[in-house]
């Protein structure tokens, strides 16, 4: 009996785990070992060894194929242990991107859970037909395509003609915002972007946890009498306080992810000063020549590493508040 559960077990995780295997242990260990390579090494390859009527032999690898009539010298992996890995720490250009990450992230959290806990509250109150129709609204940003939405926000914060200052700035008599050109206004551009694709997402979140708290509950609290402060702090908060949690953990991992609307608002620049620059934007210019003028891999595979523990502990202290504030 125990062997028969023992293989549908398998038969069931089985696939799960070599998929797991196959798309993330496998690039993450290749990723390790670019890391620990010099940027200066450059394989030689068969076509560059090799004459086109030539045949290689079968005990060569397809790092060292050579020409059997001419002395070829083969460079071989040169690994350089820890040292991209302190090249990336003492590279002030890092810190600035992962000081930067650190605002996107939290003010993209302190700004969209607030929010979408009041959107939430409000569309709770209203009949299922307009409640339905104004999520779908909502939840229109997050479904767009990043590139998309990025292009749309362009056009939103261009210059005097953008739409921000058209129908908001200019009207209320202030001064046109140059939003993509000023240092101080460039961060917070980024973290409305945010906030406009993912607030309508954690709405829904929210939405579906005050859906699930039992009516009575509200019944009891409008034959007490219950205020509607006193009736948001002891039930409808406690009722969404676990999915509170989940939205700050996604928010977390895709403001350490985010790229593609800093590229298309910033162009990969990271704005004047680099005000606008985040750590994945920034991996992106040293690995390719846009940035550092090399292809320096191992250099970015070390700054990616480096990023998944400053994302841990993020996510640590952040369950660690919840057992904090949000006891069971």
């Amino acid at each position: 009996m125990g062997g028969k559960t023992g293989f549908s077990l398998l038969c069931l995780l089985g696939p799960f785990f070599a998929l797991w295997a196959l798309f993330w242990l496998v690039p993450l260990g290749m990723g390790v070992d670019l890391s620990l390579q010099s940027p200066d090494f450059r394989p030689v390859h068969r076509e560059a060894v090799l004459p086109e009527d030539s045949a290689p032999s079968s005990s060569l690898t397809f790092l060292d194929w050579r020409n059997p009539q001419e002395e070829v010298e083969v460079v071989a992996p040169r690994y350089v242990g820890l040292e991209n890995f302190e090249r990336a720490i003492a590279d002030s250009k890092f810190h600035k991107a992962l000081s930067n990450t650190l605002i996107y992230v939290f003010g993209s959290i302190f700004v969209i859970l607030p929010l979408a806990f009041a959107l939430a509250v409000n569309l709770h109150a209203l009949a299922r037909i307009p409640r339905g129709v104004l999520v779908f609204l909502l939840m229109i940003p997050g479904l767009a395509l990043p590139g998309v939405l990025s292009t749309l926000f362009y056009l939103f914060f261009h210059g005097r003609t953008g739409a921000l200052n058209q129908y908001l700035v200019i009207p209320l008599g202030f001064d046109p915002v140059n939003w993509m050109m000023d240092p101080a206004f460039i961060m917070p551009s980024l973290i409305i972007q945010a906030v406009w694709r993912w607030t309508g997402l954690v709405t829904l979140f929210f939405l579906c946890g005050l859906e699930a708290i039992p009516r009575w509950q509200f019944e009891v609290a409008r034959i007490e009498g219950v205020g509607p402060w006193m009736r948001m702090r002891s039930i409808l908060f406690p009722g969404v306080r676990h999915l509170a949690v989940f939205a700050a953990v996604f928010l977390v991992v895709d403001g350490f992810a985010a790229f593609s609307g800093a590229y298309n608002l910033l162009g990969g620049s990271g704005g004047i000063l680099d005000s606008g620059l985040l750590l994945v934007t920034y991996v992106y210019q040293v690995a390719f020549p846009g940035g550092s003028g090399r292809f320096d891999f191992p250099g970015a595979a070390a700054m990616s590493l480096l990023v998944a523990p400053v994302t841990a502990f993020l996510l640590f202290l952040l369950l660690q508040a919840r057992k904090t504030f949000f006891p069971r």
